[in-house]
């Protein structure tokens, strides 16, 4: 079950069409909430407010906001899409989009043809925060190459949440976002993660594609209890489709949980447990004893053998120096943790030598 109050709507901190930031208040307690005009119309001020308050009252992450259920002011809301695919299916929320692989698609008959993205490199990564950086580094070096995004369900599942998204959009250098399963919002919608790469490669004509979640990660501590599992799933369906699979593997040298020191065991996990194919594992050249440790954690996971490991030296983050606002990553920056920023331009380092563009 969740928590849920009505507030009043106080003001309008940020909007777009798709997006709002509200400041409510209930009582004498004022917040911030979340407000998504396609699912439940535009809120103005002095409007009352269904809210969901239990993710601030988890005290969580990139997901402590408040949300907007409803729109106390304008109940009546007569869907203006189109489309029979149901994302969110048999919620209160469930939404009709207009899926590129349903026959009302203009897509549908270029999908229902293809099943291989013949070649193409596809980046898994598991945290939203690797998505700009291998993004940036990668236009730095190929400004010409077509890099889409491919957002999955293991995180937020509203494109709409991510400012990153909104950045990468408006400044082109992504060419476009594909939702996926329960995620939706992107500019196209599609069933599942093989459709989505398969609509990457042929709608979008994507010379390489992303794919990872939305903001926010599930983690419980165990060896297989955590969202970044899907890492696996989408590197085996990558090559199933005949794609490169590249994992973008989480390094740190600065979390202070030593089972994410290094490589983290999500990483470690999703190779060696997960992974049923070989994929390519791009790292970057350290300092001598921290290049030791990942070696020593590589050979104990007996990933040497299993996948191809490619080393990478003289790697710069200047590509990303000047967007600092979009390289954070559970609260840390490139100066508090370069080695994590440091993977993903060594990612985009591997997938610049195999493009031609």
């Amino acid at each position: 079950m969740f928590s849920r109050r009505v507030a009043v709507v106080r003001a309008v901190h940020a909007q777009s069409s798709q997006h709002q930031v509200l400041e409510v208040q209930y009582g004498e307690t004022k917040a911030q909430a979340i407000n998504y005009p396609p699912l439940t119309g535009a809120a103005a001020p002095g409007d009352h407010v269904l809210i969901n308050t239990m993710a601030e009252e988890l005290q969580l992450g990139s997901g402590g906001y408040h949300f907007v259920l409803a729109n106390l002011a304008a109940l009546e809301h007569t869907s203006q899409g189109s489309g029979h695919i149901m994302k969110l299916r048999y919620t209160p929320q469930q939404i009709r989009v207009l899926a590129a692989e349903e026959e009302a698609s203009p897509h549908h008959a270029l999908l229902a043809e293809v099943d291989s993205v013949a070649g193409m490199p596809v980046i898994v990564a598991e945290l939203h925060s690797m998505l700009a950086p291998f993004c940036l580094a990668l236009k730095a070096k190929k400004p010409a190459l077509r890099l889409a995004y491919l957002m999955t369900d293991g995180g937020a599942l509203p494109a709409f949440f991510s400012n990153t998204v909104r950045v990468l959009k408006e400044r082109q250098i992504i060419c476009g976002v594909i939702t996926a399963g329960h995620a939706f919002g992107g500019d196209l919608e599609a069933v599942n993660i093989y459709s989505g790469l398969l609509a990457a490669r042929h709608v979008l004509a994507a010379d390489v594609t992303v794919v990872c979640m939305g903001p926010g990660v599930a983690g419980t501590g165990t060896p297989f209890g955590f969202s970044g599992m899907e890492v696996a799933d989408n590197l085996n369906r990558t090559y199933s489709l005949e794609g490169r699979p590249i994992v973008l593997p989480r390094l740190s040298f600065a979390d202070r949980r030593r089972r994410h020191q290094g490589i983290s065991h999500h990483t470690l996990t999703v190779l060696s447990r997960g992974a049923l194919v070989p994929v390519d594992v791009p790292l970057p050249v350290l300092a001598a004893e921290e290049n030791e440790l990942l070696t020593r954690q590589l050979t104990a996971a007996g990933l040497d053998s299993k996948h191809h490991i490619f080393w990478y030296d003289d790697l710069t983050l200047a590509p990303l120096a000047a967007e600092q606002h979009l390289c954070r990553t559970m609260g840390r920056s490139l100066p508090d943790d370069p080695a994590f920023f440091l993977a993903a331009v060594a990612a985009a380092e591997h997938v610049s030598l195999l493009t031609e563009n």
